[in-house]
């Protein structure tokens, strides 16, 4: 199911999606995004003029996705990709240069093959060290054999996916995944750096295929007042927030700056922030209370195309609510209600059946259509309802 607008980056089929434990992040001013003084005073004239038309907009600190490491039975290390590679080399550390083919439409081809590759591996147990600068690394010692159900990602709650973060924010992405000289850009990139997402922002978003316990999928209609795909079908989501790593850690940070220094020292905390802050935009945005959600499990890595490549990490998460209790916590409104304006319920069926044929595809936003194509693809329910096992309430930020 081809999409110019969409495409799957990482797809984690092949164990039913990833749980918070089997996730780590190695963080890293390395990983930050390339820049000049020229490109620095064209992000500044952006948006100055972007606020002036939106005075309500406010910039933040954002985590930039580099690239990540996905275990592989076809080497005791791992397979690397950056948002604009293939899986070309098998290493714990592979250069985005060494990976010579960017063709965006057969991302989420090559991704699949990798994935069902590992249908029957596990990765065994990791020994973490650091290196001079703080970047956790990773050596697997042991490869193991199991089935990619449910159960058994339950019960090897071990790292398998590494994702290399950096520090951006909402301005930057703004003043390069959104500016006209986008291809300017990813044209410097690739001649300077040898990789054509260098001088972008690509902040590391997050998006949730909520299903209720009677089984539908919840989609909000955003509002024409948003920044990005305004009156479109959307999932619940927004971003992890790096500040809020911060705040956790005792540490007082403005919005625009955070202490990278900080994050290195406390990994496990990203990750921490990188889950539980998809349960906080469904709280916000369909005002569900954190104690009626499961555990999220991460699907996949998707990116859209109407913003040079974004990524954005979907994720699956039950509700133990039904649709029709779902439907009245929303008009009650919650902390972000006006970013959308309506509520729509599909069921399970109807979200593995839907494609760019179907009339409601053309309703999608990019993010949606990412999620829904992962969801297809791994299946986290394992074909049964949602889980009513629920999550922590002190999952909130």
């Amino acid at each position: 199911m081809m999409d110019p607008e969409v495409s799957v980056l990482l797809d984690c089929a092949a164990w039913r999606g990833l749980l918070q434990a089997q996730v780590q992040v190695e963080l890293s001013e390395r990983y930050n995004r390339q820049t000049d003084a020229a490109l620095e005073r064209h992000i500044e004239e952006m948006w100055s003029e972007r606020v002036s038309k939106e005075p309500w907009l406010f910039n933040g600190a954002k985590f930039r996705l580099h690239s990540f490491s996905l275990a592989s039975p076809m080497c005791p290390l791992s397979s690397s990709v950056s948002p604009e590679r293939s899986p070309c080399t098998h290493s714990s550390h592979v250069p985005i240069s060494d990976c010579a083919d960017d063709r965006e439409g057969e991302l989420d081809n090559r991704q699949g093959e990798m994935a069902r590759n590992s249908l029957d591996q596990r990765n065994g147990s990791v020994n973490q060290t650091e290196n001079g600068d703080g970047v956790t690394q990773q050596k697997t010692s042991t490869l193991r054999r199991a089935s990619s159900t449910c159960d058994c990602r339950a019960q090897e709650a071990e790292a398998l996916l590494t994702l290399r973060l950096g520090l951006t924010c909402y301005k930057d992405y703004l003043g390069t995944n959104w500016s006209c000289r986008v291809a300017e850009l990813r044209r410097r990139g690739e001649e300077e750096f040898n990789d054509p997402l260098a001088l972008l922002a690509q902040p590391l978003g997050v998006g949730a295929v909520l299903c209720t316990d009677d089984g539908q999928v919840v989609l909000i209609r955003r509002s024409q007042k948003v920044a990005e795909a305004g009156g479109l079908l959307d999932i619940p989501g927004g971003h992890p927030e790096p500040k809020a790593v911060c705040e956790r850690l005792g540490q007082a940070v403005c919005d625009e700056q955070v202490d990278m220094a900080a994050l290195q020292k406390r990994p496990e905390a990203v990750v921490a922030e990188l889950f539980s802050s998809v349960c906080a935009e469904i709280r916000d945005e369909v005002n569900v209370p954190l104690r009626f959600l499961g555990e999220p499990v991460l699907m996949g890595v998707a990116l859209n195309h109407t913003s040079a490549g974004r990524p954005s990490a979907e994720f699956y998460v039950s509700c133990s609510l039904t649709s029709d209790e779902v439907r009245k916590l929303y008009w009650k409104g919650g902390a972000e209600a006006n970013e959308s304006t309506d509520i729509v319920f599909l069921s399970r069926t109807e979200m593995l059946q839907l494609d760019r044929r179907s009339a409601l595809w053309s309703e999608l936003c990019p993010s949606a259509k990412g999620a829904v194509q992962l969801y297809q693809s791994v299946k986290p329910d394992g074909g049964q309802n949602p889980s009513k096992k629920p999550a922590a309430e002190n999952g909130s930020r």
